[in-house]
């Protein structure tokens, strides 16, 4: 089974603020096995739009990523998140290979 990921970018605007929001999010990541794979350390964009801060978010399979997302207790601390940063989120399926 492939697994899945969320790929995003987000700024952050509000250090303390986007603390709460990692404290309200870490119990749905952690019911549906995700593992922080690239958590905003250091990039270099070669091609296309940079973005300052990148986060790569894995998890055992696709669907498990696209229900993690659609969870109540995720979409609560999803409104801090947006609230704060410029966000854009994709969630792809890994190569089952």
């Amino acid at each position: 089974m492939a697994k899945g990921y969320w790929i995003a970018h987000n700024p952050v605007k509000d250090a303390e603020v986007y603390g709460a929001y990692k404290i309200a999010a870490a119990p749905a990541l952690r019911a549906y096995g995700a593992q922080f794979l690239v958590r905003a350390g250091r990039s270099k964009t070669l091609e296309g739009t940079p973005h300052p801060r990148t986060i790569v978010i894995e998890f055992p399979s696709y669907q498990a990523a696209q229900v993690c997302y659609n969870n109540a207790e995720y979409q609560l601390a999803k409104k801090i998140r947006l609230s704060l940063v410029d966000s854009g989120l994709t969630i792809a399926e890994g190569c089952d290979t």
